[in-house]
């Protein structure tokens, strides 16, 4: 199994010491949380895209050819890329040039998000958040693929032949369908015969698990190898030396997260109440693995069970925990859960 982290670019204040990072202190932390990754000898390093709220993730190709510029072989993979409302052209050349400054270690989670911010700022309508993301899809496809393009949709056209500039280094660079609420998602990566990344927040696992069996079904309805689906997976992680110490320093910066928001809100999407929004029921029955080293190790072998993944990219700032414990963390994580796992 491949295993990396993510972070989404969060402004979370501490709670516990009440002390809130200036903007710059945030990208710096981003970007020593992904060289330290790759000290560690994790795969991945991914990170997300937002347009709104507490966060600093608004330019994800620019964040991470910083990293890129850092680093020399840890993937760097988006987390996600709002491909619903965003042009595919500049997604096209943005990451083509990434690629590139990053030697080939890019990869791509795309999709539409939960958010309606971006579809506001942006100026579309979010009643055809399916119609872009498909759309905008197969356009970004055909400018890494081929040549001299032309597209006619119900959204974007391009009327005379175009070449996105530069060319992709890889052939293309790895794109995953990020899957958390509908089959829509899952759908579209089948049809294409592309890799699916579940989200794994805040819903029970067999909730994601419905997605998962919907895409290998769908997978082998177009005709693919079964073989050949595979399947990626989020998750937060916090790790102690013993289970009761990581609940114990988690605790405050996990129910901060919550103190303001209403886990029992519908999200729209399929089976998509919350796991709960204590720590003990999210860890008990959500994707949050907190605790001993042996704790996040069967845990993840009860999800590996159930969706079949290679891959697991965790989320590790967690209301505002600072780096320093962030880091203690990853490094637990290193050396006694990814050694077992590999």
């Amino acid at each position: 199994m491949q295993l990396g982290i993510l972070s989404l670019g969060s402004t979370e204040p501490d709670p516990v010491s009440g002390r809130k990072l200036t903007t710059t202190e945030y990208f710096d932390d981003v970007v020593r949380l992904a060289t330290l990754s790759e000290e560690l000898g994790l795969d991945y390093f991914g990170f997300g895209e937002h347009h709104a709220g507490r966060f600093v993730a608004s330019a994800p190709p620019v964040v991470l050819s910083a990293i890129a510029a850092r680093t020399s072989r840890i993937r760097l993979i988006t987390t996600v890329t709002l491909l619903s409302t965003l042009d595919p052209v500049r997604v096209a050349e943005d990451y083509a040039t990434l690629d590139h400054l990053s030697h080939g270690r890019l990869e791509l989670v795309v999709g539409k998000g939960n958010s309606p911010s971006p579809y506001t700022v942006f100026g579309y309508d979010r009643e055809h958040q399916w119609d872009l993301l498909a759309e905008h899809y197969e356009l970004l496809r055909r400018l890494w693929r081929e040549e001299d393009v032309t597209f006619s949709g119900r959204f974007r056209t391009i009327d005379e032949p175009f070449t996105s500039i530069p060319r992709p280094l890889q052939s293309p660079p790895p794109i995953w369908h990020g899957v958390a609420t509908s089959r829509s998602s899952p759908d579209l990566a089948a049809k294409h015969g592309d890799p699916i990344f579940v989200a794994n927040a805040i819903q029970p696992m067999e909730n994601y698990g419905v997605l998962v069996d919907h895409y290998r079904e769908r997978w082998e309805h177009y005709g693919h190898d079964p073989k050949q689906a595979r399947v990626g997976s989020g998750g937060m992680l916090f790790v102690g030396k013993t289970s009761q110490q990581a609940r114990d320093d988690l605790r405050p910066y996990y129910e901060a997260l919550w103190a303001d928001r209403d886990p029992t809100r519908d999200r729209g999407g399929i089976g998509d109440e919350p796991a709960g929004h204590t720590l003990e029921s999210n860890i008990a029955g959500g994707g949050l693995f907190a605790g001993s080293p042996q704790e996040i190790i069967d845990k993840i072998g009860v999800y590996r069970e159930r969706f079949g993944h290679d891959v697991m990219i965790f989320g590790v700032q967690v209301g505002g925990l600072p780096y320093g414990k962030v880091a203690e963390s990853l490094e637990l994580f290193a050396t006694e859960v990814l050694p077992q796992l590999r």
